[in-house]
């Protein structure tokens, strides 16, 4: 027989749980302190909407090393089947609005010529992936991102790709109808077994924290605004992600559906939720059209800006206790990462 089990926070690291857990055959309740299940950007919300949904486990060796490659190269595993599970479960015949939106067809890495210094050194960071970091020819280039400005130094990671985030936050909930829904309740506190609500305790057999900077008080996180903008681009033609790598900046730009593209996303030590400042939109819209030319005449539909939850050293924080599972600090490898974080902790707490 399943185990009653709470979980504090509706965000990805929350859904990708419940949907575990559920597909376990525990009793889950889902605990969310915003009012329904897709938040308006307008009001705090998990920092998976605002995100571009990137899956780049070879080019964020970068900046989270070698266990963030290896946690990622599960996670791409686990995302193919959490794809097909989510597509057979769908109520709609439509492939377009079931699964996460998930595009394995590799991604692309480019620098300006100047730039190539600070390019070899990333390069020179990656080099046991030669093999899957490939080097392209100006017509290799062409015909993989034809919009792109010629000149480029290019390569291409095998095996990367992207999915949609709105998408995929929508169908993590929906696939599991058995998880019972509580928005607007946010929960105050945790301990083994008990949830501290406005209205009082409740409890269950385990509760599990994945309130992302909303744990502040009782995890080591802290707030790392991020900022994007999204444009339409009718025409448009870009089926992989592009980073741009940059002395000062890693810009990247994602295709989604209906000729939208996603530009992000800075990394600002605040917590500062504040519209994007004119700095941010120079620069990210400046990498932008300095690659891809073509975007002058895109428009801008609208900006985002959220708090991804980083621990000190920027790596996933997992704190386990009977009753207790604590999950945060996904940082800006949210849907890199969580997937095989979660799956481990679970694992290790015998849940599932």
């Amino acid at each position: 027989m399943g185990l009653r089990i709470g979980v504090a926070g509706a965000g990805l690291v929350g859904r990708l749980a419940a949907l575990a857990l559920a597909r376990a055959e525990h009793e889950v309740t889902m605990f969310e302190a915003s009012d329904s299940l897709s938040p308006k950007s307008s009001e705090p919300r998990a920092a998976a909407w605002t995100s571009a949904g990137m899956l780049s486990p070879i080019a964020e060796m970068e900046t989270g090393g070698s266990a963030v490659r290896q946690l990622g190269e599960r996670s791409l595993h686990l995302w193919q089947e959490i794809d097909a599970h989510l597509c057979a479960h769908a109520k709609t015949s439509s492939a377009l609005n079931s699964g996460v939106g998930l595009q394995l067809q590799d991604s692309l890495m480019v620098c300006h010529g100047s730039d190539l210094g600070s390019a070899q050194r990333v390069l020179r960071l990656l080099d046991g992936d030669s093999a899957r970091v490939i080097k392209l020819a100006a017509d290799e280039t062409a015909a993989l991102a034809p919009g792109l400005k010629t000149g480029l130094h290019c390569w291409r990671l095998i095996g990367e790709g992207h999915l949609y985030p709105a998408l995929a936050m929508q169908n993590l909930a929906t696939a599991v109808p058995q998880v019972r829904w509580r928005f607007g309740e946010p929960v105050l506190g945790l301990t083994p077994g008990c949830m501290q609500l406005r209205h009082g305790a409740e409890s269950f057999d385990w509760v599990i924290d994945a309130r992302g900077v909303g744990a502040a008080r009782e995890v080591p996180v802290r707030g790392v605004r991020g900022e994007v903008i999204v444009l339409a681009a009718p025409g448009f033609q870009l089926h992989r992600a592009v980073r741009l790598l940059h002395p000062r900046w890693r810009v990247y730009i994602v295709p989604r559906p209906d000729g939208q593209l996603v530009i992000g996303a800075t990394e600002i030590e605040s917590e500062d939720r504040s519209p994007i400042s004119v700095q941010s939109t120079m620069e990210l819209l400046s990498a932008a059209f300095s690659i891809f030319p073509s975007l002058a005449e895109a428009r801008i539909l609208w900006t985002d800006v959220n708090l991804r939850p980083a621990t000190p050293d920027n790596l996933p924080w997992v704190d386990t206790e009977k009753g207790l599972l604590r999950l945060n600090g996904m940082f800006r490898h949210g849907w890199l990462l969580a997937p095989a974080v979660i799956e481990k902790a679970l694992s290790d707490a015998n849940l599932c």
